[in-house]
């Protein structure tokens, strides 16, 4: 009786020691300050702030405000366009839902995270109270624009200022760039020169800016110089077929075809 004990004992303990590496999720996700990969591909905002923490989430869809403010948990916004200041880059939402109201302020002005010390680009301000409430509850944090990633990638110039490019119009080769969304930073070649710099990315807005290039002599007719005066011209994009399009309110400047 007692060997038959035993045996169930450890058979019981055989079992409950499988491995569990199985049951590890292999979808694990990058995080950061402004949250999950999914999140920044979800938002094109993001801004977070303490004592008390608080953080807002911003998409085309919606706006997300989460807390740990008694009865400010959680609270779901409607998208709504920005009103913009005049003279500075600052971008005000009014936003209302059945049960609460709340002004979103985002300032182009580098702002430290109070407990991290992390330096971010904007500066975030939020006013916010429950409809049954008679005062605003007054928050200030730090925020970023979450680039569009379908723009990590290397793109070839098929199209500037509107005619097809052609090898003979350059160097040796067709102008590329190549986008690193997540440093907002590119590199490439012009058609004669290697260049690089940085690009500026907000709702709808891109700029290539600080460019910079090798300085070897063109030979006569090449294009180079169109070519990146038109990538500093850029204000807007669209991505569709596998082609990057950059444009301004004058008309398209550029088209690349992605080629990895």
């Amino acid at each position: 009786m007692k060997k038959s004990l035993l045996i169930l004992l450890l058979l019981s303990l055989i079992t409950g020691c499988k491995p569990t590496a199985g049951k590890i999720s292999d979808t694990k996700e990058t995080t950061s300050e402004y949250g999950t990969q999914e999140d920044q591909m979800k938002y094109y905002f993001t801004g977070t702030g303490n004592e008390p923490f608080w953080g807002v989430k911003m998409g085309k869809e919606g706006i997300e405000f989460t807390s740990l403010i008694t009865g400010k948990e959680k609270l779901i916004f409607p998208a709504e366009e920005a009103i913009k200041a005049m003279d500075a880059n600052i971008k005000m939402y009014k936003v209302a839902n059945a049960t609460a109201t709340a002004t979103i302020s985002i300032q182009q002005l580098e702002c430290q995270n109070s407990m991290s010390g992390a330096i971010s680009p904007y500066k975030v301000s939020i006013e916010i109270k429950n409809n049954k409430e008679l005062t605003f509850t007054k928050l200030e944090g730090c925020g970023n624009y979450n680039t569009d990633y379908r723009l990590h990638d290397i793109w070839v110039l098929e199209e500037l200022n509107g005619f097809k490019v052609f090898v003979t119009d350059f160097q040796r080769e067709l102008p590329r760039i190549e986008i690193n969304s997540s440093e907002n930073k590119f590199m490439g070649y012009g058609g004669c020169n290697a260049i690089s710099g940085s690009i500026f990315y907000e709702k709808d807005l891109l700029r290539f800016s600080k460019v910079i290039s090798t300085m070897m002599a063109c030979a006569p007719g090449n294009k180079e110089g169109e070519f990146t005066k038109a990538l500093q011209s850029t204000t807007t994009y669209s991505i569709e077929n596998l082609r990057l399009t950059l444009s301004n309110p004058s008309g398209k400047l550029l088209v690349f075809r992605k080629v990895d």
